[in-house]
């Protein structure tokens, strides 16, 4: 049951990082035109707010003002608080958004505008996005914070760092710093731009991604696989090649899509002309299948979870739950790119055959 200790945690969390949102400095950015044609403006600092909110946690820490175990011992009460206020959350954005004065899509059946959303940006004044600071700053930020919480956790209990648990937080940091990095790649993904935002994305950010993510990590303070040491850098190995097959994809589609003459393998971009308008890309990583970023972002999905070992089915949850779901996404994707781009969505199919591994499926 939630505490008044795990509700006082959740919600000076919540106001910390809005705090941070608010008052730290940060490049304005314009995204793409949206569903509707309208291009948003976003204050980006994640990077910076990730910074002082690790720097800060550190020197706290090492006053001995917080500690592993407070956080390990409201884990169950904190994941509470967290369903109940994202319930809460994503009836106030279904009501906000309504005052949009956008051309909103939205069904007129309550419970799945509830769940899907009732607006595609709520805001709050000009730049203050709510869909983006709940995916940046509350789902990645609260979901490494968390896994270091569960080392300091260990670290308070056994009085050493494994280094599984070490390996695990060290892939995972370096996932969110580049996320935070390239944080204005954010603008041109399908969340941001086509889907509202309801209960679905929202219990997404503020539970799914925080307390599933770092499960490996919460894994490890209880369990010791002891992991070969040789077998620790291969890990890492597998880990970066999917980073690079996920980072350098995705970076190729945004630069495609913000500059469509950059080139690509040190040559100029190929790409099919659609008769809306638009262009697919078809070179480097787009030529090879149809999300190739997938199949990065599989690869370190599995590298985070060989650290537990394979004595226990849970740490690997993230990855049992996401193959599916990319799959379900790129299928979803598929479908409704069939519909938008009719005969050119089968001749861009036939010319790039494969949808997530290359010479596989």
């Amino acid at each position: 049951l939630p505490t008044p200790r795990s509700a006082a945690l959740l919600f000076g969390w919540l106001a910390f990082q809005v705090a941070l949102q608010v008052l730290l400095p940060g490049k304005v950015v314009t995204g793409l035109a949206q569903r509707d044609g309208v291009r948003m403006q976003y204050k980006l600092n994640g990077l910076i707010s990730l910074v002082v909110t690790l720097a800060l946690g550190g020197c706290l820490y090492a006053a001995g003002l917080i500690r592993g175990q407070v956080v390990l011992e409201e884990l169950g009460p904190l994941l509470s608080c967290s369903i109940l206020f994202a319930f809460a959350f994503s009836l106030f954005i279904y009501v906000y958004g309504f005052t949009s004065q956008r051309d909103e899509e939205r069904s007129g059946i309550l419970v799945y505008d509830y769940f899907m959303g009732s607006s595609l940006n709520p805001r709050i004044g000009k730049l203050f996005d709510l869909k983006l600071f709940f995916e940046s700053k509350i789902g990645m930020t609260t979901w490494i914070v968390l896994a270091f919480a569960m080392a300091c956790a260990q670290y308070e209990r056994t009085g050493s760092l494994s280094k599984e648990m070490m390996l695990v937080c060290v892939l995972q940091l370096w996932y969110v710093v580049d996320f935070y990095w390239f944080e204005d790649a954010m603008l041109t993904t399908w969340d941001i731009n086509y889907e509202n935002y309801g209960f679905m994305l929202a219990q997404g950010f503020i539970v799914w991604m925080p307390f599933n993510f770092s499960l490996q990590a919460q894994y490890l303070v209880y369990h010791q696989p002891n992991i070969p040491l040789a077998v620790i850098p291969l890990i890492a190995l597998f880990n970066f090649a999917g980073y690079y097959v996920f980072r350098a994809s995705n970076l190729q589609k945004h630069h495609f899509r913000t500059d469509p003459n950059a080139q690509i393998w040190g040559k100029p971009p190929t790409f099919l002309q659609t008769k809306r308008g638009t262009k697919l890309l078809t070179s480097g990583f787009w030529g090879l299948a149809r999300h190739t970023n997938y199949l990065g972002d599989l690869m370190m999905a599995l590298a985070w979870c060989l650290p537990s070992g394979f004595s226990h089915i849970p740490p690997y949850f993230y990855f049992i739950y996401f193959a599916p779901l990319l799959i379900d996404r790129e299928r979803r994707d598929h479908k409704v790119c069939a519909q938008k781009y009719g005969q050119d969505w089968e001749t861009y199919c036939a010319k790039v055959k494969y949808r997530i591994v290359p010479g596989i499926y």
